[in-house]
């Protein structure tokens, strides 16, 4: 279990008080998921809902602070979005998630918290950059324009966690996870990511009995991890990840899969024939590869298993037909 892998918190004689901000997500439930599994009676969790307050209110966000007084908090609530939406509505997403970012560290110093461990994401690194991709280029150029509020507000966190640890000796610190799939993810077939609209998309073609069109050659490399994988590996983080500089989540380079064999693997899941899924390649593939490396995790983690990703598709598949009804899409 998480606890003989990772070891309990070293100040394990008193109650910890773990607060998930965005506790009802996809990277939340999967924590929640790994806690259950595995409880340690030191530790109390609780996970936030949006109903729970809104983050972008100082205010609300000290009533929170002030109910559940925590020790730790898992900052994982952000104004997300596809595409089209961040395209349209940079302000937005550049706000929101500065207020909520600026209120929740803000709190967490006033409250004297022992940890905090954010949340940022691959797709804020620079647009034009080398690759692998390493934790020092956070900051080395614009990211893509189509995404630039979110991206700049996700960077601030990992600015404001240096000033507030050297300025106050607060110990924030983030993790990167590359592209996150699993239970409770987001189905939606036009603002989902990739792997759970295809799921969804595939689902309809299966029912309705037609053909399944991937848009672009599958050609593609992604890197994705499951998120019970990377739920351990927050977890891992809270207890014993000691610097404040972001630290990259990913499988490493030699996992990364093409967005055909992605295909291939759902179908196969969902025992759709492989020979009826099609690849329009008359429309754009999008960028070939935006590989990470994952050579920081490695270093501390040497021994860590990922779940093979046919493995993980299947498990998400399978939680998708059961839970049809109420998955979000």
């Amino acid at each position: 279990g998480i606890n003989a892998e990772y070891g309990e918190f070293p100040m394990a004689s008193e109650q910890s008080v773990i607060l998930v901000t965005g506790g009802s997500g996809l990277v939340g439930k999967a924590i929640e998921i790994s806690v259950q599994k595995d409880p340690n009676p030191n530790e109390k969790w609780i996970f936030l809902k949006s109903s729970d307050g809104d983050l972008r209110s100082y205010e609300q966000t000290k009533k929170i602070f002030e109910k559940y007084h925590p020790t730790h908090v898992i900052h994982l609530a952000a104004k997300v979005g596809g595409l089209f939406n961040n395209m349209k509505h940079k302000t937005e997403f550049f706000v929101d998630n500065m207020d909520m970012n600026k209120n929740v560290l803000q709190l967490s110093k006033e409250f004297k918290l022992k940890k905090v461990v954010s949340c940022l994401s691959t797709c804020i690194f620079p647009d034009k950059t080398s690759y692998p991709i390493t934790e020092e280029m956070l900051h080395n150029g614009p990211p893509h324009p189509s995404n630039e509020g979110y991206a700049y507000a996700k960077r601030m966190i990992d600015v404001l966690n240096r000033c507030y640890r050297e300025e106050y000796g607060c110990h924030f610190t983030s993790v990167v996870p590359t592209n996150i799939f699993g239970p409770f993810d987001n189905y939606n077939i036009e603002d989902g990511h990739v792997i759970p609209a295809l799921i969804h998309k595939l689902y309809n073609a299966r029912k309705n009995n037609t053909d399944f069109t991937v848009w672009g050659s599958g050609k593609p490399l992604r890197q994705f991890i499951y998120s019970l994988d990377l739920a351990r590996l927050f977890i891992w983080v809270l207890r014993h990840y000691e610097e404040s500089e972001p630290i990259i989540l990913s499988v490493g380079e030699e996992q990364e899969i093409s967005i055909k064999d992605v295909a291939y693997y759902i179908s196969d899941a969902l025992q759709f024939p492989r020979d009826r899924v099609k690849f329009d390649t008359t429309k754009a593939d999008g960028q070939y590869k935006k590989t990470v490396s994952n050579q920081k995790l490695k270093k501390y983690l040497p021994d860590f298993q990922f779940t093979p990703i046919e493995k993980a598709i299947k498990e998400s598949v399978q939680w998708f037909e059961d839970n049809y009804e109420v998955a979000r899409k």
